[in-house]
């Protein structure tokens, strides 16, 4: 009987011991999971680095990871804006960007394309090159746009600007249409830029700190869809 009991409390000893050890690494792995934000990647080029700013936290890229922590997302977003980058220049560099892991991409490329007068049809072959190397991947990407203006005449403009909505429906991308679509959001004429110049940078072509907050604001609720998509 003495025996008995006693390999009936070994087993219940081992019982337990098996459950906490479970219970312990159940723990840890959620621990872990939640130790792990989500990293989003921002390719672009001085919109995205930040070019101008004084203060890098005045940059788009810490303004939009503060909104979205602010919502309650855990998010990384780092910054893979180059000064003066095309878009053959993000497509050259974006194997280096996402080498160190992402989950999601978003990709503002096309400005010094438009403003050197390159072809069209030569942004959408590496904006499409882009997103093909994207879902290869996996990842959930948002497009962000950019729009012609009309000196380079009316066919330029047409070619250029059907580009982001078009490789959005062609490879199921989130797409904002234009990156200074807050401006207009805050009561700006997207017609008029001289409407934006208490948002820009002397130049006329950056935004001021006070444009990139509106400008972050404006698209961080297409990044909440994206952290969705991404699963976070």
């Amino acid at each position: 009987m003495r025996g008995f009991l006693k390999l009936a409390r070994q087993r219940l000893y081992g019982a337990i011991a098996v459950a906490c050890n479970v219970t312990i690494v159940l723990i840890f792995s959620v621990g872990v999971a939640a130790a792990n934000p989500v990293r989003v990647v921002a390719l672009g080029d001085s919109l995205t680095a930040g070019y101008g700013l004084a203060n890098p936290v005045d940059g788009l890229v810490p303004q939009l990871e503060g909104l979205l922590r602010a919502g309650g997302a855990d998010v990384v977003v780092e910054n893979a804006g180059v000064s003066g980058d095309t878009t053959a220049g993000g497509l050259a560099r974006l194997d280096w960007a996402l080498g160190g892991g992402a989950d999601a991409l978003i990709v503002t490329l096309g400005g010094n394309d438009m403003l050197r007068g390159l072809p069209p049809a030569q942004a959408r072959a590496n904006l499409e090159a882009i997103l093909k190397a994207a879902k290869a991947r996996g990842l959930p990407v948002l497009l962000v746009g950019m729009t012609a203006p009309g000196n380079y005449g009316p066919e330029y403009k047409a070619d250029f600007d059907r580009i982001y909505p078009e490789l959005a429906a062609d490879y199921g991308a989130l797409l904002m249409p234009d990156f200074f679509d807050g401006f207009r959001d805050a009561g700006g004429d997207m017609t008029n830029p001289a409407s934006f110049a208490k948002w820009m940078q002397a130049d006329g072509i950056h935004p001021n700190p006070a444009g990139v907050e509106v400008i972050a604001k404006a698209l961080a609720p297409k990044v909440e869809d994206l952290l969705a998509l991404a699963g976070g």
